[in-house]
């Protein structure tokens, strides 16, 4: 696990918010704290899409893209919200092509997640990298490449940053 500051706030703010930088991951969770607070589960609850339902994401969470333009409504306005916060999930594929690339001979299936917690309070926004697994795994070869790749993402997409 690695943190990373943001250099600029606003940097991260307008690709996250209105573009599609983090289109390659799911919501796993978001707070919003305004002038109330909004928590948002990004769970797709079961039964809620009928199993031909062309909208029906190919996924346990809802995908980023499908869920930024809500949340970015819920604090647009006059007043800059004092706190926000998501956890989001790289997509499943995306995350395999990516620890597969970096080292093929290792086995990545006791892998749940490879995921990210965005953070903006008092002006500064922080990204924390993190993994979840099925069962205890010894062998952190998947936490050592998403934390070195996830700072080439950000480079890769112009978000300047210091590691913590």
């Amino acid at each position: 696990m690695i943190a990373v500051r943001v250099s600029q706030a606003r940097a991260l703010m307008g690709p996250l918010l209105t573009g599609d930088t983090f289109d390659s991951f799911l919501l796993q969770e978001a707070t919003v704290r305004a002038a109330v607070t909004y928590q948002i589960d990004g769970r797709i609850r079961e039964g809620y899409y009928a199993a031909e339902d062309p909208e029906k994401p190919d996924y346990e969470w809802m995908p980023w893209a499908r869920m930024r333009e809500q949340i970015f409504g819920l604090i647009r306005g006059q007043h800059t919200p004092e706190y926000l916060r998501f956890v989001l999930q790289l997509r499943p594929e995306s995350a395999l092509e990516m620890l597969q690339k970096g080292d093929p001979e290792s086995d990545f299936s006791q892998l749940s997640a490879l995921v990210i917690v965005i953070t903006f309070e008092d002006g500064k926004a922080v990204i924390t990298t993190g993994t979840s697994y099925h069962t205890f795994v010894p062998d952190k070869t998947a936490d050592r490449i998403w934390d070195k790749q996830f700072p080439r993402f950000l480079e890769m997409k112009g978000i300047g940053f210091e590691i913590m």
